[in-house]
């Protein structure tokens, strides 16, 4: 194999790396983050303390709820045991929106908020309220999609990385090679970031009620939290490495010595002996 032959299917096995890695940042988050029960509702655990959710989940809950259930619930969410209410009420959508998804079916999602009322507070005694949390309608395109990260959030990941260490082993320069993968990540790394911006504000923009803005901006943040990271991450660690890279083959490489400083006569005008 040419030298020119390898450097072609090492930039190409790059490039496509490079490209793999916000794609396999997304699909591990959501694999692996917002699938998880204990991790999604730690996550939104801090979300409890922001005025603007608390008044949205109530105008959600009093929406769903009959007349006489909506003093009650106005009055939980403005003590101090909304927090484990919350909480509880996360967990139990999420595992309801997970059975669904895992288990099939097409009917609708709903959870019923009477247990978790009498777990927060023991004098409340809410008869049974079903609550709405998904239409019948979006379980078979949401169960596509879970189905698809499932795969995905491992295996583009881990192709990726393969994909890398074959181009930079099979490239005829492999510092050059580890250099261009190191700045590819970065790039990769702003790129998540961008995207991750860009979906805030297309997510803020499509509401139909301005009012929840604030609410749904706060989600969405404790959301992507960990998304972002990754992206600040990718960038420093892209960075770091290709400026080893630089500063090793520039100051790391053993300078020439110098050769004498005066010009060498040429022996064949020296005397010989014989001559002498």
């Amino acid at each position: 194999m040419t030298s020119r032959v390898r450097g072609a299917l090492s930039a190409a096995l790059i490039a496509l790396a490079c490209l793999l890695v916000p794609f396999g940042a997304v699909a591990a988050w959501a694999a692996y983050g917002l699938a998880d029960t204990g991790r999604y509702v730690t996550t939104m655990a801090p979300l409890a303390a922001d005025p603007a959710v608390r008044d949205s989940v109530a105008d959600a809950v009093e929406g769903e709820v009959g007349e006489p259930v909506r003093p009650l619930v106005r009055s939980l969410i403005r003590t101090p045991a909304f927090g484990t209410a919350w909480d509880e009420g996360n967990r139990a959508v999420h595992q309801a929106v997970l059975r669904a998804v895992r288990d099939g079916g097409h009917h609708e999602v709903t959870v019923d908020i009477a247990p978790i009322a009498a777990r927060v507070e023991h004098r409340v005694a809410l008869p049974r309220t079903e609550i709405a949390v998904l239409p019948a309608s979006q379980l078979d395109r949401l169960r596509r999609g879970y189905d698809v990260l499932e795969v995905a959030g491992f295996w583009l990941p881990v192709s990726a990385a393969v994909l890398a260490a074959a181009g930079i082993a099979v490239a005829a320069c492999r510092r050059r090679a580890l250099t261009a993968t190191a700045l590819g990540t970065a790039l990769g790394g702003a790129l998540l970031g961008l995207a991750v911006a860009v979906g805030r504000r297309l997510t803020l923009t499509d509401l139909p009620d301005p009012v929840h803005r604030p609410a749904v901006g706060a989600v969405y943040d404790a959301l992507t939290a960990t998304l972002r990271t990754v992206s600040w991450l990718l960038v420093a660690v892209g960075l770091a490495v290709a400026l080893t890279c630089w500063l090793t083959d520039r100051y790391g490489r053993p300078r020439a010595r110098r050769g004498p400083a005066g010009p060498v006569p040429d022996p064949a005008q020296q005397p010989t002996r014989a001559q002498a």
